[in-house]
């Protein structure tokens, strides 16, 4: 008598995407200020028009699922930022479109979102109420959030009193407190003290470790293929390789020896 095979199991099924991105392109002109930066006027010429217009980001595509630790790669004027003020949902696409499923907690400016003659007590309080906080998680995390960032003596403060190395506490601090799937960091880790950035280090490890979804730009080798596991790397506004984060940071780095 033959003895029945087993059935195979069936493949796991993939994770559903936590963002996805298609075809995105984003277009600058000279009349909207309000979307050029300084250094957005010193993009690279070739991506100029006759018109005087240039495209920041163009016909970029990537899917990212829950979990995944990003690094976004490029040198400055590539779109980097750009493309995370796209997943953040405060810059809107000229092309294709961008579907994040969930909140962002982002740390893309270092002010962005803090208003200067409010207190730090008071930027803290309307920030998490932003993001969808109640009043009484904010009050639950308030004292952790102030001791995270050592900003006791500084409650009642004016934030545009602080020094931008104590801006980057307080807000690295709210961010991290959220309870949003995606957290975005742009460069702001470069600025403070080591002991601090070692805080930092150890929040990411522990959000990451939680599930969260990191995106990460920075010009820190060493920070990328620490907490990244798969690259992004943006050159001339297009997407020039989405793969693991040592072979996108090699292929930075064989681009430009120099730098």
């Amino acid at each position: 008598m033959t003895e029945p095979t087993a059935s195979p199991a069936p493949a796991a099924a993939s994770p559903e995407p936590l963002i996805t991105a298609s075809g995105l392109g984003v277009r600058f002109r000279r009349n909207r200020g309000s979307r050029r930066s300084f250094k957005d006027l010193f993009a690279s010429r070739a991506r100029r028009t006759r018109q005087g217009e240039f495209w920041a980001l163009r016909d970029v595509s990537f899917t990212v699922v829950p979990g995944e630790a990003i690094g976004v790669v490029g040198r400055n004027g590539q779109g980097k930022s750009t493309l995370l003020k796209l997943v953040a949902r405060v810059l809107f696409p000229d092309e294709g479109r961008v579907t994040v499923h969930g909140g962002v907690a982002p740390l893309i400016e270092i002010t962005g979102g803090f208003v200067g003659d409010l207190t730090v007590r008071d930027n803290v309080q309307l920030t998490g109420g932003l993001h969808g906080l109640s009043k009484q998680e904010i009050a639950e995390r308030f004292d952790s959030i102030i001791e995270f960032a050592g900003a006791e003596d500084v409650i009642d403060t004016p934030f545009k009193h602080l020094s931008s190395g104590m801006k980057v506490r307080v807000a690295f601090s709210v961010v991290s407190q959220l309870d949003e799937p995606v957290l975005l960091v742009d460069e702001v880790l470069a600025v403070g003290d080591k002991a601090f950035r070692a805080k930092c280090y150890r929040r990411i490890e522990e959000l990451l470790a939680e599930g969260k979804t990191l995106f990460l730009v920075s010009h820190n080798e060493r920070d990328l293929r620490r907490f990244c596991t798969r690259g992004l790397y943006l050159n001339g506004g297009r997407l020039v390789l989405d793969g693991p984060i040592d072979e996108v940071v090699d292929r930075y780095n064989a681009d430009h020896p120099a730098e």
